[in-house]
């Protein structure tokens, strides 16, 4: 554990400049497109125009796998808030930072890469309400090239949550803030964890604030989760048949919990039946896209797991759908409240993201 917080919290954050590379110099000149077949795409990515694929959700990348000694990649971003991974030849100690800035712009990563063969991944750190980042190509040396891709994880998983699940504040200071885009990182969420843990490929769908019965703004998970692009409430529409997770994780009631009995947002407040129906409601519209996967019904690590009145709920709306459907592919999971106030941190993504990959193990005999 020590040795892998220390791997985590060890990244190097670097604001890179956007560079205009002039065609004469030849160190950067094999332009690569982004409709290259040999460059993998992950998670839900928007290919309306496949010169520019848009990213939204947090966690979704591009990975190759090319020969040279120079890298830049190019990126138009519609607000310049978001952050990304670019992790080299899987050297996720150090990866670098990128910083986006407003449009397109040409990010130089190195010129004085070994030669050879190397690996990329290019990972959004930040969720979808710093808008969308359309991915334009990649500029190598002028002998580089892409060679074949990695291969794809034969699992599958799939998260819908909220800022924990999205990783808001987890690389902040424990006694500072929480809510900076630059100290959001999914890579080092539980759910991102798990599934390296797990060698499963992960789609996470997240917004910081939703919740399923209330959000701290006017629309709901159930509004949300069927979206191709994770930019606000919005008429995208995914299609699920694209894609299907073997494990489902909904981890989802913290902001219903806070803005239900702190805030008193719902009035009259719904009784614990109606809280319970609402999760069913949900989860069984999960069940519907996805009617043989495996699904997790996940609460914590904040303070909605301090007391068993939230994972009560939960217990007993997966009671209720085992019953009255005769659903037997559903489990739960708590993640432990520690005393820590805001969002945890890697320390504790790390713990859950190894104590849900237990569970997924045990449930899947993976």
């Amino acid at each position: 554990m020590k040795n892998t917080l220390g791997t985590a919290c060890a990244g190097l954050l670097l604001t890179l400049c956007s560079t205009a590379l002039a065609a004469a110099d030849n160190r950067i000149t094999q332009v690569i497109s982004a409709d290259a077949p040999d460059l993998q795409y992950v998670g839900r990515v928007d290919f309306s125009d496949r010169q520019a694929p848009s990213l939204t959700w947090p966690g979704s990348s591009v990975r190759a796998n090319f020969t040279g000694t120079a890298l830049s990649i190019i990126l138009d971003d519609e607000l310049g808030q978001n952050f990304f991974n670019v992790i080299i030849d899987g050297n996720t100690a150090h990866p670098f930072v990128l910083q986006t800035q407003q449009g397109q712009h040409t990010y130089e990563v190195s010129r004085a890469l070994p030669p050879g063969e190397h690996s990329l991944e290019v990972y959004k750190r930040t969720e979808g309400e710093y808008g969308a980042t359309a991915f334009k190509g990649l500029r190598l040396s002028e002998q580089g090239e892409l060679t074949v891709p990695p291969a794809r994880p034969q699992r599958r998983m799939e998260i819908f949550g909220d800022s924990i699940s999205c990783g808001m504040g987890n690389e902040g200071a424990d006694n500072g803030r929480d809510d900076l885009a630059s100290e959001q990182n999914h890579y080092w969420t539980y759910g991102a964890v798990a599934a390296r843990t797990l060698d499963a490929e992960l789609h996470t769908i997240c917004r910081s604030g939703i919740g399923i019965m209330v959000s701290w703004f006017p629309y709901i998970m159930r509004d949300y989760f069927d979206q191709l692009s994770g930019v606000g409430n919005n008429e995208t529409q995914w299609d699920f048949s694209q894609w299907t997770p073997d494990v489902v994780v909904i981890n989802l009631l913290q902001n219903d919990s806070w803005l239900i009995d702190r805030e008193h947002k719902l009035q009259p407040a719904p009784t614990e039946q109606q809280r319970i129906d609402a999760y069913v409601k949900f989860a069984r519209r999960i069940r519907r896209e996805y009617p043989d996967a495996t699904i997790i019904a996940a609460l914590g690590s904040m303070d909605a797991t301090a007391t068993e009145k939230w994972p009560d709920y939960i217990r007993k709306a997966v009671a209720q759908m085992q019953a009255q459907y005769d659903d037997d592919k559903l489990h739960t999971v708590f993640f432990d409240y520690t005393g820590y106030g805001q969002h945890p941190r890697i320390a504790q993504h790390v713990k859950n993201g190894e104590q849900l990959a237990s569970v997924i193990r045990e449930k899947m005999g993976w």
